[in-house]
């Protein structure tokens, strides 16, 4: 007899998207399972480790969001999960957990049966025991595997960003910007520096527009709209701001920018910072590279 059924699995996963269309801006996969772990009763087969190693209970969760991804119902982008609008969609018409698993499993299978080296054998997910380590699923042991490896390694980097020394993390930005062909005139010495840290300009003489005012923080919360308008006071009419903070930006703040017509802003958080770094890594000094050291590691990829 299955210790883990389609049904319970529905449970336990629509018990989860409603931990995250609780949060719109998503949950880290830690919290979103530790959270969800509190809000269900496990049980003793799922409370139970496997020899290998991890609690069944994460395991079984995780495997079942596989097919919620290629169902397109959840969004998982360096460790953060988020539900998309086809996912509440689903939550919303498919109220019966059994029904609401088996649509996402069928959308795995075709998604799956459209892929180039698809074979005949239908998804382990529809069979009776979703339990991971039960299955020959070779497809979501990788996917598994590469998305525990990206967290654990995304959850460092941010750290050590997080905790880097604020005139060091301004320098990794002034970097950054070298690294992508701007002359870097001036960067802010430690002291009061009248709400600009970086100016940079396309050429070295600066005599090409525009010119480039940054504004570095290094800091937990997130910017808000006043913090922003606030930036946006020092920019002269063909100024270009760049606002980078470790803490991101508040949606009023990112509507704010976004929705600018005079001043020319971009806003630079964490995700993004870390994005251009390795996009540009082949260009930085070696003492640049110093500041935040990356080492690619080659991991089996996960298809679609």
């Amino acid at each position: 007899m299955a210790e883990i059924t389609r049904r319970r699995t529905g449970e336990l996963l629509r018990e989860l998207f409603k931990l995250l269309m609780a949060a719109p801006e998503g949950l880290q996969a830690s919290a979103a399972l530790a959270a969800l772990a509190e809000r269900v009763t496990l049980t003793p087969y799922e409370a139970d480790n496997y020899e290998s190693g991890g609690r069944r209970f994460d395991k079984i969760v995780r495997f079942a969001t596989v097919d919620c991804v290629k169902a397109g119902w959840l969004v998982k982008e360096k460790g953060i999960w988020t539900i998309t609008d086809e996912g509440r969609k689903a939550y919303a018409e498919l109220v019966d957990p059994e029904a609401f698993y088996r649509r996402a499993c069928k959308l795995y299978a075709e998604w799956k049966a459209a892929q180039p080296d698809a074979d005949a054998a239908p998804s382990p997910s529809t069979a009776a025991d979703p339990d991971p380590l039960a299955q020959d699923n070779t497809a979501k042991a990788v996917s598994i595997t590469f998305e525990e490896a990206e967290e654990h390694a995304w959850a460092e980097i941010a750290q050590y960003l997080r905790n880097m020394p604020p005139y060091e993390f301004q320098e990794l930005v002034a970097d950054l910007l070298r690294a992508m062909g701007y002359y870097v005139s001036w960067v802010s010495p430690p002291g009061k520096d009248g709400g600009i840290d970086i100016l940079a300009q396309p050429d070295v003489l600066g005599t090409r527009p525009p010119r480039i005012k940054v504004q570095v923080k290094r800091q937990k919360e997130a910017v808000s709209v006043d913090g922003l308008r606030s930036f946006m006071a020092l920019l002269g009419d063909s100024d270009v701001g760049l606002f980078v903070c470790t803490g991101g930006f508040t949606k009023d703040a990112a509507t704010e920018a976004r929705t600018q017509e005079k001043r020319r802003i971009t806003l630079i958080g964490l995700d993004t910072l870390f994005d251009l770094w390795v996009e540009h890594y082949g260009k930085l000094t070696d003492q640049a590279r110093r500041r935040l050291p990356l080492r690619p590691i080659q991991f089996l990829s996960p298809q679609g």
